[in-house]
């Protein structure tokens, strides 16, 4: 059997430096550089790395490569539409039930938890939820 060390995840982007504003001043989190890999590290708050490293033959993520558990669901969406952060992604037969500020209430329906969706400069697929 192979002797797991650690782990951590990983993924692109197109733009290090866009990537390393929006993540660091839209987002809040803490990023730095990733040693050797031209890329970033996003510090979770768990304390937790991911690295986001740069290709050139980088396409968007359509699925969710990050999700980012919030107390406030209808804060946080306030709080990233203020920032310039779009959260209403999806609509018509794409929406998965998503409002008019594009959170999913799964709550009211015990379908899961309150999510709202948005893109990174990248346009990788990112979530905040209500935990």
């Amino acid at each position: 059997m192979v002797a797991i060390r650690d782990a951590f995840s990983g993924f692109s982007v197109d733009d290090v430096e866009a990537a390393r504003e929006f993540y660091g001043t839209a987002l809040g989190l803490t990023v730095e550089d990733a040693p050797g890999a031209g890329g970033l590290t996003l510090r979770l708050p768990s304390g937790q790395g991911v690295l986001v490293y740069p290709s050139p033959a980088h396409e968007p993520a359509r699925y969710t490569i990050l999700n980012l558990e919030v107390e406030d669901i209808d804060r946080a969406v306030d709080e990233l539409n203020a920032a310039g952060v779009v959260t209403k992604i999806y609509s018509g037969d794409e929406s998965y039930g998503t409002d008019e500020r594009g959170i999913n209430r799964g709550s009211a329906s015990g379908a899961g938890p309150d999510i709202a969706w948005f893109r990174d400069p990248a346009g990788n697929v990112l979530s905040v939820l209500a935990g």
